[in-house]
């Protein structure tokens, strides 16, 4: 208890004697965990918008007609097909849509384009669902190659699901480009900021070490200025983004940022947890390893 109450008087000491070393830390670490945040945030969101969209993606399977084939699709050919799909583990879900069904929603999203039509041009069909958007265009090809009797054309938005999946991709690539860029810049800076701070009292720490302290004695109150630098820090940054998602984030969800209902960021409080842990981490880790070249007398 003794050596305890050194080390944390020492490090309240410390900081209190080094106003603008502690400031230029925190004011640091703010900045970083802010940034931080404000990633995890964008990240979580566009990955559920990301989500959303391969949701989305469908394979769909059309029967036969009288008009197309000659004959229509037999209810025995139907349900073979159906019964298929439904044994592959790589689908989520198979849906049947009768020629009915699918005159009825066009007469929803169309009505003049339906009018205009003397009977039911529409075949039975399934929509296919997989567990992954990334599986639509290979089970599109398997199933086009399968050549299912009954039916008479597959579609799974080639170039649309090209274009789905490779966008999603590229929000992917930029958001881990992104986080590895601030997690290295973060601790750089917060490294060089406490370096300041133990180069001003290298001198310290050489008496220190002349008189017998062990490295970890000596390494203590460092560690808990980091550790309160990055609680300082992320508690500042915490602060700003309760700011931000009262102020900024409901134009944000009405405007460019409005995917829909299904589409949702992290939550609020997982995000401090997360910025509270990584702004303790960066503060203790940057002032344990920055002091050991410091310990090497």
């Amino acid at each position: 208890m003794p050596r305890v109450r050194t080390v944390v008087g020492e490090s309240l000491r410390s900081l209190g004697a080094n106003m603008s070393t502690t400031l230029a830390a925190t004011v640091t670490v703010l900045i970083g965990m802010f940034l931080l945040g404000l990633f995890i945030a964008l990240w979580s969101w566009a990955h559920s918008y990301d989500r959303q969209l391969k949701d989305q993606l469908s394979v769909r399977v059309y029967f036969c007609t009288q008009a197309t084939c000659g004959a229509d699709a037999t209810k025995k050919q139907e349900t073979a097909a159906a019964a298929r799909l439904n044994g592959d583990s790589r689908i989520r879900n198979v849906q049947f849509v009768s020629k009915e069904q699918a005159y009825k929603i066009m007469l929803k999203k169309q009505p003049e384009a339906t009018n205009a039509l003397p009977a039911n041009p529409f075949p039975d069909a399934l929509k296919i669902y997989p567990k992954s958007g990334d599986l639509t265009p290979v089970i599109g090809k398997e199933l086009q190659a399968a050549h299912l009797a009954g039916v008479q054309n597959l579609d799974w938005g080639g170039k649309l699901t090209h274009r789905v999946l490779h966008v999603t991709r590229i929000i992917e690539s930029f958001f881990i480009a992104a986080a590895v860029l601030l997690i290295l810049a973060s601790t750089l800076l917060i490294a060089n900021t406490i370096r300041l701070s133990i180069f001003s009292r290298r001198r310290e720490i050489e008496v220190m070490k002349l008189v017998g302290a062990t490295n970890w004695f000596v390494r203590g109150p460092f560690m808990l200025e980091g550790l309160l630098c990055g609680l300082a820090g992320a508690v500042g940054a915490i602060v700003l983004l309760v700011i931000g998602k009262a102020v900024v984030l409901p134009s944000l969800l009405h405007g460019p940022l409005n995917a829909g209902s299904d589409v949702k960021a992290l939550g609020f409080e997982l995000n401090a947890l997360a910025i509270i842990g990584v702004g303790l981490a960066l503060g203790a880790a940057g002032s344990g390893l920055t002091i050991r070249r410091f310990l090497k007398i």
